[in-house]
């Protein structure tokens, strides 16, 4: 029997093999690596994967889906998780000095959250690769200046080295989407490339500064620092949100130690 896609889980079933191909080949699994596949559905990128891999991690969190991979393949090396990817703790599947691979094609409707989610373990991953509406990837790789930088850009491209790699078109999927997709490619930095002194403070920078991003940043940041501040720190009061990159976010915040915060529990998820 067909499984019928829930609009309620934003399922959109990529069944292209030339598509299919061409993620697995950019992934380049190895049999030693810890992958995991968030929504694996169907299976179209699970099979290449575990012809490649001795187990292979999914977290899906549709029943039927789930049943219906219990009956093809062996629990040994398919582990599945049943959840939602939202609230799962990826830090219980980074065992081994390798670190976890992350890979999925992740449903439009909770994208950005779940990706705010995943840079919570991004110190336990070495890469992750995800097929996103195409206008999502632009934001995320969008350099600044332009309109699709925001919030979201910045936020992960401080934590990490971001890619994209090719485009998807709608009827590479069943049912096919309205819009064109996109495979991004996310290596985090290491360590000391985060200079953020404060990283709950650096990201409410950045969320106060896009929250009303056709102001100045004499308006959206005047809460928490002054226009002779950020003069100082060479930023034009002038300045809108998308003209300054991350370094001078980073900046800013780190002018703020002695702040004290209401919030200081980091990215929003909003």
């Amino acid at each position: 029997m067909k499984h019928v896609a829930r609009k309620r889980f934003g399922q959109n079933f990529l069944v292209s093999p030339g598509v299919v191909a061409q993620i697995v080949s950019a992934i380049a699994p190895q049999p030693g690596d810890n992958l995991v596949e968030i929504g694996p559905g169907l299976g179209a990128l699970t099979v290449p994967l575990l012809d490649r891999l001795e187990r292979l991690h999914v977290v899906e969190i549709d029943r039927d889906l789930i049943a219906r991979l219990r009956e093809r393949f062996m629990p040994e090396r398919l582990i599945i998780h049943e959840g939602d990817a939202l609230k799962f703790d990826f830090a219980s599947l980074a065992t081994g000095a390798k670190g976890l691979r992350i890979i999925g094609n992740l449903p439009y409707n909770i994208s950005t959250p779940l990706l705010f989610h995943l840079a919570g373990y991004a110190d336990q991953v070495r890469d992750m690769h995800f097929m996103l509406q195409k206008e999502v990837v632009d934001r995320m790789v969008s350099a600044p200046g332009g309109p699709e930088y925001g919030r979201l850009s910045v936020m992960l491209q401080y934590r990490y080295a971001m890619e994209r790699l090719f485009l998807v078109p709608p009827d590479a999927f069943d049912p096919a989407p309205k819009v064109s997709s996109a495979i991004v490619r996310m290596t985090p930095l290491p360590a000391s490339a985060l200079a953020a002194n404060d990283s709950a403070l650096f990201a409410r920078v950045v969320t106060a500064a896009f929250g009303q991003r056709r102001k100045m940043l004499r308006n959206t940041l005047r809460e928490l620092i002054g226009t002779t501040e950020l003069a100082a720190l060479g930023i034009q009061p002038t300045a809108r949100a998308e003209e300054l990159g991350v370094a001078d976010y980073v900046r800013i915040s780190n002018a703020l130690p002695g702040l004290v915060l209401g919030d200081r529990t980091g990215c929003d998820r909003g």
